[in-house]
């Protein structure tokens, strides 16, 4: 038993994932390295909470709510929240204030509590209201365009949107699209030559560092739950 993961791409440009998630006789997992920051909402034990994520520069072990259930949404890289900076987010997040089954409390308004197929409506609402923003020039970045500004105003901009530089995001990104790859079986120095890795002792250490896991651990499904949807059912 472990986490159990449902992940969705979304057709909104606001929206990177929507996922779910029930962790059963799990107790901590492995936390996983990412760019974006979103919004979780969980119930354990007849109580609701809400909260706002950070991006994770690091692997490390975090606590899981035994027996709890999540929805998730994580945003677009270069989406974040008016009133919370997503440089004050890195490592870390808050969890909102006041919040019940029906509704949670979020810059000083309070909003229906989604389900999954209920995200793209709240974030529509969320937007209208101001309270998602969104910087299109770090979204282009990140989709390979090359803006007409210095490169200076890209990092500065890219910082702001993500408290993150240039280098982390690509970091992060590339060792997380190396731990789906090898855990869909495909071959390591396949792996090492498409995402532009030196060797192979380099995607180890970049897996270590940033995913927590080996090789071999991500191709047998070992080490233990891990914030990460894999093959769409993480065991521990």
């Amino acid at each position: 038993m472990g986490l159990r993961f449902e992940t969705r791409r979304s057709d909104s440009a606001w929206i990177d994932t929507v996922w779910t998630c029930t962790s059963e006789q799990v107790t901590e997992m492995t936390s996983v390295a990412g760019v974006r920051c979103g919004l979780v909402f969980w119930e354990q034990a007849g109580r609701s909470h809400a909260g706002v994520t950070g991006p994770e520069t690091g692997t490390g072990t975090a606590p899981v709510p035994e027996g709890a259930t999540f929805t998730g949404i994580e945003f677009a890289v270069g989406t974040s929240l008016r009133a919370l900076p997503t440089p004050a987010l890195v490592d870390g997040g808050i969890e909102l204030p006041d919040t019940t089954r029906r509704t949670f409390r979020l810059d000083g308004t309070r909003w229906e509590t989604p389900g999954p197929d209920d995200a793209e409506a709240l974030i529509e609402s969320l937007v209208r209201a101001g309270i998602l923003v969104r910087d299109l020039l770090v979204a282009d970045v990140l989709r390979g365009h090359r803006p007409a500004v210095s490169g200076r105003t890209v990092e500065r901009r890219l910082r702001a949107a993500t408290g993150l530089t240039w280098g982390a995001v690509r970091r992060i990104e590339r060792a997380r699209t190396a731990a789906e790859l090898l855990a869909a079986g495909d071959p390591t120095a396949e792996v090492v030559a498409k995402l532009d890795y030196f060797d192979e002792p380099h995607l180890a250490r970049a897996l270590r560092t940033l995913v927590g896991r080996t090789v071999g651990q991500l191709r047998e499904g070992t080490g233990g739950a891990i914030a990460l949807d894999l093959d769409q059912r993480l065991t521990s």
